[in-house]
This record gives structure tokens, C-alpha cells and sequence, in this order.
């Protein structure tokens, strides 16, 4: 009796072991198939750390990087023309004077756009593989920039007004893209000014024009 409680006993040791791994099977089994799950929140951290670089990167978008690629060439343009003609004799003052606003108020934007393009992690010059579809208007080619180079007084007076009208209407073609296209407040922002300022600064250099 006592070798067959002895045997039982051992039995029943050996069924509670085995239900007891039996138990762990089972709750190791939701475990195992939590680890996919453990592993999709894992993917979703990385998911919502995208979801936080997404919102972070929503501040800006193609339309923003292109504009600041595209604007700081043009207006790094029109500052180089306003510093041909500060350095020339003989400009009318009314003409010296626009020279120098342009000068003062586009240097700043270049430095502004600059900036915004590096905080976001995108280069600040524009791709070479840009399609035409994109390309800067109004920009002045080389031959337009020796004249502008080589004219004096009133002629280079004319010259300048002329070539930098164009180029103010390309600056505003692109700055009114911007304005519908963009995403970052502060580049919407200074496209609408861009717009403001220059179609006002248009209007003037016709006015100049009329005069010469």
C-alpha cells in the first residue's frame, strides 16, 4: 500500500508538472503571439516616432525647399545688380535709392532662407536635375549682367529698371506658388511679403522709367 501511495503520489507529482508546463505552454502562448504585438507597438514607436518626425516634418514641404532654393540664387541676382549700379557714377538718386532698398531688404531674406533650408536638413543649393518646369524666371543671363556691367549713367540707369522689373515679376511668379503650394507658415509668409513689396517696388521703377 504504502509502494502504491508512493507511486500516486509520484503520478500526481508528475501531472501537476506537467499541467503546471502545460499552463506555462499556454499562457507562454499568448506571451509568444503578444511578442509580434510587442513587436508591432515596438514598430509603432518607431511609427509614432515618424508620426512626431511626420509632424515635424509637416511644418515644411517640397513647395518650401524649393522656394528657398530657388529664391536665395535670385535674390543673390538682384542684390549683385543693385551693387553694380551703387557703384556707378551719374545714377539718378530716385534710381541709387530703389538700388539700396533691394539691396537692404533682400540680403536679409537670403541669410532668413538660409537658415530655414538647414534647420530642415535639405542643401540650400538648388538640384542641377531640376525640371525646366521649375527653372527661376525673370533671372538675367551673362550677357545681360556685362551690360548692365559696362553701361553708365542714365543708360545703365534704363538698363537696370528694365532688366530688374523682369526679374521682379519672375520673383513673384515663383512667390505666388509658394503662397498656394507651401506648408511652412514663415515661408508663406515672407512669399506673400516677397509679392507685396515687390510688385509695389514695379510700380515704382515704371514710374522711374517714365522719368529718364
Amino acid at each position: 500500500m504504502k509502494k502504491t501511495l508512493t507511486i500516486s503520489a509520484a503520478a500526481i507529482a508528475a501531472a501537476i508538472a506537467l499541467a503546471g508546463c502545460a499552463a506555462g505552454t499556454e499562457t507562454g502562448s499568448p506571451a509568444t503571439s503578444s511578442t509580434p504585438g510587442m513587436n508591432h507597438g515596438g514598430s509603432a514607436m518607431p511609427s509614432g516616432s515618424a508620426s512626431a518626425t511626420s509632424t515635424a516634418s509637416a511644418e515644411f514641404n517640397d513647395a518650401d525647399t524649393m522656394f528657398a532654393q530657388m529664391m536665395i540664387p535670385h535674390h543673390t541676382q538682384a542684390v549683385t545688380m543693385s551693387e553694380t549700379m551703387l557703384k556707378k557714377e551719374g545714377i539718378p538718386a530716385a534710381v541709387t535709392e530703389l538700388a539700396t532698398k533691394i539691396k537692404d531688404a533682400q540680403g536679409p531674406e537670403i541669410e532668413k532662407m538660409t537658415g530655414w533650408l538647414q534647420s530642415w536638413g535639405q542643401p540650400t543649393a538648388m538640384p542641377t536635375n531640376m525640371p525646366s518646369a521649375h527653372s527661376m524666371s525673370g533671372m538675367m543671363g551673362q550677357e545681360d549682367m556685362t551690360k548692365l556691367e559696362t553701361a553708365q549713367g542714365t543708360e545703365a540707369a534704363k538698363l537696370f529698371l528694365t532688366q530688374m522689373i523682369a526679374h521682379h515679376e519672375g520673383a513673384i511668379m515663383m512667390a505666388k506658388t509658394e503662397t498656394t503650394d507651401g506648408k511652412n507658415a514663415d515661408a508663406v509668409k515672407l512669399s506673400k511679403d516677397i509679392v507685396t513689396a515687390q510688385e509695389a517696388e514695379i510700380q515704382e521703377m515704371r514710374q522711374l522709367l517714365v522719368g529718364l
